[in-house]
């Protein structure tokens, strides 16, 4: 490639709403560091080692992509996103913020056989999204 190796700097996800999106994703400690432009179709929020994660709306999506069709929402493990937890118990009570706010939970945290406290829950527009700590 002649000296220019691409490098991985972002995750895109496209979401419904938002405003919904970048609420969800600050419950789980992320910072907004590029917000909702004038058109409030994109938003970016800083992830560990500078990784950007990209919110667009599906309407900012469609304006330079007339073919997109989005996944139906029931379609699981479209993106997989996986947060790591200080310890078993912020597992259970991330978990527990985020279902108690109303976010719908996809798997109650339990004791996974490969040794990680787990759980999952979904984000506004139906992505699932893992919480995990090691267990000893």
């Amino acid at each position: 490639m002649g000296g220019l190796i691409p490098r991985f700097d972002a995750i895109g996800i496209v979401v419904a709403d938002i405003d919904a999106a970048i609420d969800f994703y600050r419950r789980l400690g992320l910072e907004v560091t590029a917000p909702a432009g004038e058109s409030g179709g994109h938003a970016e929020l800083g992830l560990p080692g500078g990784l950007r994660l990209m919110l667009d709306t599906e309407a900012t999506i469609t304006s330079f992509d007339p073919d997109y069709v989005p996944p139906p929402r029931d379609a699981t493990r479209r993106i997989g996103l996986a947060f790591l937890c200080d310890d078993p118990g912020a597992v259970d009570a991330t978990y527990a913020d985020l279902t108690g706010a109303g976010y719908e939970g996809h798997l109650e945290p339990w004791d996974a056989f490969w040794g990680q406290r787990y759980a999952a829950v979904r984000d506004p527009d139906g992505n699932i999204v893992d919480l995990f700590a090691p267990l000893g």
